[in-house]
């Protein structure tokens, strides 16, 4: 990768390309690595995501990148702002909608965009137009007026991020937005991704464990125990893993897998649980033949193409599931929480942070 600058701004925001650059990027916990020297960069108006295991850094990255955590070392570049240097900028460029949900559920819909608003020097005749835009967005214009503690985990989710595209950020940054949720609200809730980039080119920065969400992004980073092990659009991905993938299951898979080493030697096999993963270059030739040529009986059998799980295993040598979670997340306290939403305006501190605005 290209070696950024340490946050010398463009004149004008709109025309950068690379919307996040990151280079080198390192955090450690009490002795523990969550970001293991990260390097990417996102484009303007692209959905990237970051896909990887519980523990793996991703939510590391975005507190990073959302000036809730400093660095152990390394760079970070948000709208062409240093996370560092420029706190106060990157935050007047991005929203940010959290895993848990922080919304003020003593209020309405619209005073908490109101709040929000405020915060970040919207304009009331603009908040007027923007509230009808974003709630109309994410379909919660009839019920505006009714109290947070109403609405269900769905309705709430949908409310963050409205209230997170309020002031039009130039970066969204969504955590894992739709955990917990149901299919339904799921679909919805990638409607709206998908809207406000194509209305707005807004950049969308999501974190993901769903292997079907991933498959949605432009281009996505596999991340694991700190460290990006893949970068590549989903199709690229799964390509360079090649050909089609059995999966079977037998009565005996100790018998078939050595049967199938016999007979096979160049075929990639894997033992995964119950069942025997297979690589192979053509799955509709190759499969007669393999059924012929296992003694013990066949319980299941599975042909299909390569998932991103696969780019996991192969990366790895394990499934996505059964990564060790290894990172170690700090606990915020209000203050720190509402600094992503209050631009700081004080003195510059000695290690090139910015209080945040009391």
């Amino acid at each position: 990768m290209k070696t950024i600058n340490n946050g010398v701004n463009s004149n004008n925001q709109d025309k950068i390309l690379e919307v996040i650059q990151v280079e080198n990027l390192r955090k450690e916990f009490n002795g523990v690595t969550a970001l293991d020297g990260i390097s990417f960069t996102v484009k303007r108006g692209e959905i990237f995501g970051f896909l990887g295991p519980n523990g793996a850094g991703k939510t590391t990255t975005i507190n990073i990148l959302s000036t809730l955590l400093l660095p152990t070392s390394g760079i970070a570049l948000v709208n062409g702002y240093n996370v560092l240097s420029r706190p106060d900028m990157v935050r007047k460029s991005i929203g940010l909608v959290f895993q848990e949900i922080t919304l003020d559920t003593h209020l309405t819909a619209e005073e908490n965009l109101y709040l929000h608003a405020l915060l970040y020097g919207v304009p009331r005749k603009e908040f007027i137009q923007r509230k009808r835009e974003v709630l109309k967005l994410c379909e919660l214009w009839t019920r505006r007026k009714s109290k947070v503690d109403h609405f269900s985990g769905g309705m709430k989710r949908r409310l963050e991020i409205a209230r997170a595209l309020i002031h039009w950020p130039a970066v969204l940054f969504l955590d894992e937005p739709t955990i917990g949720l149901d299919p339904q609200t799921r679909t919805k809730i990638w409607d709206y991704i998908f809207t406000t980039r194509k209305q707005h080119n807004t950049t969308i920065f999501l974190t993901t464990q769903y292997l079907n969400e991933a498959e949605k992004c432009d281009r996505i980073a596999i991340i694991d125990q700190g460290k990006i092990i893949a970068l590549d659009t989903p199709d690229n991905l799964k390509r360079a893993v090649g050909g089609d993938v059995i999966v079977i299951r037998t009565e005996n898979n100790d018998v078939a897998e050595q049967e199938i080493l016999d007979n096979f030697p160049e075929c990639k096999i894997r033992k995964i649980g119950k069942e025997l993963r297979l690589e192979v270059a053509s799955g509709d030739e190759f499969l007669p033949t393999l059924i012929k040529s296992i003694t013990p009986e066949i319980i299941t059998v599975n042909l299909r193409r390569p998932t991103l799980d696969d780019v996991f295993l192969q990366m790895t040598g394990r499934q996505m599931r059964e990564a060790p979670e290894v990172e170690v997340e700090p606990i915020f306290d209000l203050a720190g929480l509402l600094s992503i939403f209050i631009p700081s305006k004080s003195k510059k501190s000695k290690n090139g942070n910015k209080k945040p605005a009391t």
